[in-house]
């Protein structure tokens, strides 16, 4: 089962809701996958969806607290995956039109019908319609991936302007949701887990959301330690190679004029380096009589090495 799948599952199971919510709820869902049909002088309109428990929650709903008794069938997907699709089917005999008008899809001006593209503000005036709302988005186009995989949650929308109104709704909650177009639809997308986490809040998946941190926290935890070691191992490749270039100098310098040439800090810093070509220049500096600390040594080091390079290029 896909994590979006687990998702939906979990809100699904919450019926006691007060009406208004159901209201803004079933507005959001019939927005994002209904389908409205007009035939024979009647409407008649179709939810689809390839969730059974989303499929099982709307009928539920439209039945015990809208009296609707919408009709439930059942047809095979035409994708590759061929998995069952779920459409509620609700005609205007069962109280389409009431239902459109109070779900703000349908409005009615000088006694004239017609559609209404816009969120209308009176199903989302309360912080617990808006989070109503965004349930229902959820529900009728929202889907989130893996944790383990990737951080995106996304609702897919088939106009940029209920998009744009999506969005704001989704940034109300101090969160910094992004609109995309996609092919003939626009994607209100989050990219951050954080935010993600928000999210499955604001639709009541706390099951989710904790799952979601766990595997957050285990994978924040695995990159914290990748970066350490990779920080480590890129030091300890650092400090190597200088120790390797140091005592190639110092050989140069023995080779072509002699250790007894430097002068006595550069000299014992030289046969200490080529004696302990592993250890690290505090280490190394303690071993000096008097010690001296590891800028010190670094700063010997350092002149010993442009000795050898004058050396290379024949000026000594």
């Amino acid at each position: 089962m896909s994590f979006s799948s687990t998702v939906k599952n979990e809100i699904t199971k919450n019926t006691e809701i007060t009406r208004a919510e159901i209201i803004a709820l079933l507005s959001a869902i019939m927005r994002l996958s209904g389908t409205l049909a007009f035939g024979s002088a009647k409407l008649s309109f179709k939810i689809t969806t390839e969730n059974p428990s989303t499929a099982r929650f709307i009928f539920k709903l439209l039945k015990d607290h809208l009296k609707i008794h919408g009709r439930l069938l059942v047809k095979k997907s035409g994708s590759l995956k061929k998995n069952n699709v779920y459409v509620i089917v609700i005609s205007e005999d069962m109280g389409l039109r009431e239902l459109l008008l109070e779900t703000g899809i349908l409005k009615e001006e000088e006694g004239a019908m017609g559609l209404n593209y816009s969120i209308s503000p009176n199903l989302v005036h309360t912080d617990a319609l808006k989070k109503a709302y965004i349930k229902g988005s959820f529900l009728g186009s929202g889907s989130v991936s893996n944790p383990e995989k990737a951080y995106h949650l996304e609702f897919v929308v088939n106009s940029l302007e209920l998009a744009e109104e999506l969005k704001e709704l989704i940034n109300s909650y101090g969160l910094t949701s992004k609109v995309i177009a996609r092919k003939n639809s626009h994607i209100v997308y989050l990219k951050e887990g954080e935010q993600i986490v928000d999210i499955l809040s604001i639709i009541g998946a706390y099951n989710s959301l904790f799952e979601f941190e766990n595997v957050r926290i285990v994978k924040d935890m695995r990159n914290n330690v990748n970066r350490l070691v990779n920080c480590e191992t890129a030091n300890l490749s650092k400090t190597v190679n200088a120790a390797v270039r140091q005592v190639e100098s110092i050989k140069l310098i023995e080779k072509e004029i002699g250790l007894k040439r430097l002068s006595k800090p550069l000299r014992d810093i030289a046969e200490l380096r080529l004696e302990y070509p592993d250890e690290s220049l505090k280490e190394l500096g303690e071993m000096l009589d008097p010690p001296v600390g590891k800028s010190g040594v670094n700063h010997r080091l350092r002149k010993i090495e442009k000795i050898a390079d004058e050396l290379r290029k024949g000026g000594l």
